[in-house]
């Protein structure tokens, strides 16, 4: 199964294109998509469109595995990250690919065993489980390859499996 791991935003958008088969990893692909500051967020939300649709078309993958938006204080941004979202699910939809989404908390239980991982035990998990030689950069790289790797294990537990011959939670 071929996953795509995003970790959205509206300047950076962090993507991570992994493998999996038979219990094993392998990245393909893994980067950003960025956006300049100054730009106006509409042109910044198309930016961003263009970019996830051109790795779609590239790598083909077979599902989108996406963070939950997590809302903090700053409403403003959350509401910016989650426009962002939104063009993201539409390029996964048009594209007909699954989308999943999951909670930091699943995302580190799958990465690391423990829900309450710190961001660095996530992040170099990661690097180990893909057998990369560093932590990718940004972090927004490394969330998404995480991402992709929640997905692959949900996917193939026997919970996941059900949820996927269901329908599950799909949008």
């Amino acid at each position: 199964m071929r996953i795509l791991g995003i970790d959205p935003g509206y300047a950076i958008v962090g993507y991570g294109v992994v493998d999996y088969d038979n219990n094993r990893f392998r990245p393909v692909e893994y980067g950003t998509v960025t956006t300049p500051a100054g730009m106006p967020f509409p042109a910044r939300l198309a930016l961003i469109d263009r970019g996830v649709t051109e790795i779609l078309e590239k790598y083909r993958p077979q599902a989108l595995s996406m963070e939950k938006l997590f809302f903090n204080t700053n409403t403003t941004t959350a509401i910016d990250v989650a426009q962002a979202r939104g063009v993201i699910l539409l390029a996964a939809q048009r594209a007909g690919i699954e989308i999943r989404e999951y909670t930091p908390l699943q995302v580190k239980q799958s990465v690391t065993g423990y829900g309450r991982a710190e961001k660095m035990q996530v992040m170099e998990m990661t690097r180990q489980l893909l057998g990369l030689k560093s932590i990718p950069k940004p972090d927004d790289t490394a969330d998404a390859l995480a991402l992709a790797i929640c997905h692959a294990h949900a996917s193939g537990s026997l919970y996941g499996k059900l949820q996927l011959e269901l329908g599950g939670k799909r949008r």
